[in-house]
């Protein structure tokens, strides 16, 4: 059986072999029933018997739900009786098309596909110098970038879940690997699917720095994550923050840029200075958030020995550290938007960043540190932080 973990004080189950922890979770009665409603992610199944799962709250029997909010999922056990449940096995295939969707939308953590789609939109419009450049011959290109891009952020995010499925039963039981969703044959499978594709497409294009773009993030993913000797570098807190810097901050804005500029417009490479002032931004913004990802993942990283820096220096310093750098990289960019030579530019990116700037600031202020919902939901907002810059980066002339 999986356990059902929340934050804080552990309850056990008598004879079930359930396990969760009490807090964020509601229990609401209904006739016949008990219903848990879940607001975390934190949440596993650890289930000694696959087949079953039988809980037992203050010491009632009776059938339970848990409902998690978060990812829209529904587990139905019946506690009344010893029999086995075989709606309840996470082995069994699932009820509907919309279920094997969702899995494969959390296997390919949807955030990280967002902001590789608005990364390579706006550096792709960096390289427009007139008008009559948005083509359709821009826009093929941009698909091309987009579709092969894409395809290599599933391998690398599915890698690092394959390496990683019992850190994730611990600090994301909700992804289907850690579930039992999918298996790891599924995962692998998956992954080297869209890693042959991604290559596959990259070199019929035949735009050089797209394919190596591609190439290089291969490289990088699966140094990150794969365990064996010598490589698996999320174990080194730097080494790991500069991979994530290198493909986030310098191969998605360069790379992308010159697949524009010398394949869609066949011009000569040049480095603009929105484009260096994109990539130094953008590594500021990737190293936040190479630091935050792992702040409120500190438990799992503890017991599986990765020396993260939240693990090494706590919580709350690196925290506000992330913070600090943001702040810095914000104030930066109101310095540059303020040089432009153009009045709507000065206007759309001093004021922009103004706003992100206070807005960071106020939401940092509120988050109370020792719970992990609070922290992980500051860190999808610092992706919709990194997604609103990649608005206003076209904007700056």
């Amino acid at each position: 059986m999986e356990s059902l973990l929340s934050s804080s004080s552990l309850l056990s189950a008598a004879g079930g072999g359930v396990y969760w922890k009490k807090q964020n979770l509601k229990i609401h009665s209904l006739p016949g029933n008990r219903v848990l409603s879940c607001n975390s992610s934190n949440v596993i199944a650890k289930l000694k018997s696959r087949n079953n799962l039988v809980t037992r709250l203050e010491g009632q029997e009776s059938s339970s739900l848990l409902l998690c909010s978060r990812h829209k999922s529904r587990f139905q056990a019946n506690a009344t009786t010893g029999q086995p449940d075989e709606a309840f096995d996470p082995k069994s295939k699932p009820n509907s098309f919309r279920d094997s969707l969702d899995a494969f939308y959390r296997f390919s953590r949807p955030h990280t596909v967002i902001g590789t789609v608005l990364s390579i939109l706006s550096v792709s419009f960096l390289a427009v110098e007139k008008v009559s450049d948005i083509s359709p011959l821009l826009f093929t290109g941009i698909l091309e970038a987009v579709v092969a891009a894409l395809m290599m952020n599933i391998y690398i995010v599915g890698l690092n879940q394959l390496s990683d499925v019992e850190i994730d039963k611990v600090n994301k039981p909700y992804l289907p690997l850690a579930s039992g969703e999918y298996s790891v044959k599924t995962g692998i499978a998956i992954v080297a699917s869209f890693s042959i594709m991604s290559f596959w497409l990259g070199w019929i294009v035949g735009s050089w720095p797209l394919f190596w773009a591609l190439f290089v993030s291969f490289m990088l993913g699966t140094a990150y994550s794969i365990n064996l000797p010598l490589l698996r570098w999320k174990r080194f807190a730097l080494v790991a923050a500069m991979c994530i810097l290198a493909v986030r901050a310098i191969i998605v804005q360069i790379a992308f840029y010159l697949h524009i500029q010398t394949h869609v417009f066949g011009r000569p490479v040049m480095f603009t200075r929105p484009l260096i002032f994109a990539t130094a931004f953008m590594s500021f913004f990737s190293v936040v958030i190479a630091l935050f990802k792992d702040i409120p993942d500190i438990e799992g990283d503890k017991i599986f020995g990765i020396r993260s820096f939240s693990v090494t220096l706590g919580q709350e310093r690196v925290f506000w550290t992330c913070v600090s750098l943001l702040q810095m990289a914000y104030a930066v960019a109101i310095l540059v938007g303020a040089t432009s030579p153009f009045i709507w530019s000065k206007v759309i990116s001093v004021g922009g960043h103004v706003i992100l700037a206070t807005t960071l600031w106020t939401r940092a202020k509120s988050v109370d540190l020792s719970s992990k919902t609070e922290i992980t939901s500051c860190y999808m907002f610092i992706w919709k932080l990194f997604y609103a810059e990649y608005l206003l980066l076209p904007f700056l002339k």
